[in-house]
């Protein structure tokens, strides 16, 4: 054999496994109309698409070939501001939609129906459906994947956010603000099987990987409540954090015990054990964490940071921020890919 092609097979097969773990973080730039992708090989942007308005919740697909980004017109209105005031500002009806990239050639390919101001959104475990939170309309409507058509709409509390389908399949949570509550929809009827009062304002939720127990955020109260799935209980407080953190995305770090949960304007990522339920510390972030995502090898963790228009690269072993990337305008959500 050659010495050149000994030299290629050689770097070929060092390659192979960079190439087959490779993959990429998507952060949505609310007020960037924008997603950046990031290779988490070497940490850098590599591009940025234009996706429409307001682009907030964002998920892969499970074949890892396209990306999905909940668009809005309703212009933004933090809680302060009220509603008839936010009325004033006006809306692009047309823009509201789910935004679907070609993660391979980093484009806008189509755009889904999605009810009125989606936010939020999960894909169910089979990836065969959507289930979209309408903020401002009290649903969640349902939308088939493969035909991009809307199938369903189920009525859930008032400003629905987070949306969570089980790792079983059966079940979604959608995350109720204004009505400090949880419902619990059964994916095959469309129905609400159980409406569970949780912490103030609940923004987000993480399902354990059997399918038997949810944790939701609660902004507004600075706390973390457990619950049993679709039951709705057992229910119990999990913890409550200082009254300057502002909970929003959980995540479930089940292999290690712990909890991972952005604290807003708080400014930190508060790491939460488990089972005893005791704080373990607050990693300083940048400027109100709001979305986060863990790596495939759960050694990193990635947080959206709006205001200072960048992410955090948090090293989960150290618990310390490692490297911060600069991205597009108000970061949001984050979510990892092919």
């Amino acid at each position: 054999m050659r010495p050149s092609v000994r030299v290629a097979i050689v770097f070929w097969a060092t390659a192979l496994p960079v190439l087959a773990g490779a993959s990429h973080v998507y952060v949505s730039n609310e007020d960037g109309n924008s997603v950046t992708v990031i290779d988490t090989a070497t940490d850098t942007v590599v591009a940025t698409v234009p996706v429409g308005k307001r682009p907030r919740g964002l998920q892969v697909s499970r074949d890892g070939a396209q990306l999905f980004v909940a668009l809005s017109g309703l212009p933004k209105c933090p809680p302060q501001i009220p509603d008839e005031e936010c009325e004033k500002l006006g809306r692009d009806v047309k823009a509201d939609g789910i935004a679907v990239v070609d993660t391979k050639a980093h484009r806008l390919i189509s755009v889904y129906p999605s009810g009125s101001d989606p936010e939020q959104f999960d894909l169910t475990p089979d990836g065969k459906r959507m289930f979209i939170a309408n903020e401002d309309k009290a649903l969640a409507t349902v939308l088939d994947v493969s035909s991009g058509k809307i199938v369903g709409s189920v009525p859930v509390g008032r400003e629905p956010e987070g949306v969570r389908a089980s790792p079983n399949g059966k079940w979604v949570l959608v995350t109720n603000e204004s009505d400090n509550s949880v419902s619990i929809i059964d994916t095959q009827t469309l129905k609400v099987l159980n409406s569970v009062r949780v912490g103030l304002r609940p923004r987000d939720a993480a399902f354990t990987a059997n399918s038997e127990t949810a944790y939701v955020s609660g902004e507004f109260d600075a706390s973390v409540y457990r619950l049993g799935v679709p039951a709705g209980k057992p229910l119990d407080k999990l913890i409550q954090l200082r009254k300057e953190a502002r909970p929003m995305t959980v995540l479930l770090d089940e292999p290690q015990k712990r909890l991972f949960i952005s604290t807003g304007r708080g400014g930190t990522v508060a790491v939460v054990s488990l089972p005893d339920s005791k704080l373990v510390t607050e990693i300083k972030v940048g400027a109100r964490p709001w979305g986060m995502v863990l790596s495939k090898d759960r050694k990193r963790l990635y947080t959206a940071n709006g205001p200072s228009n960048d992410v955090s690269v948090v090293d989960t072993k150290t618990l310390a921020v490692i490297k911060t990337i600069p991205v597009g305008k108000s970061p949001w959500g984050v979510a990892l890919g092919q």
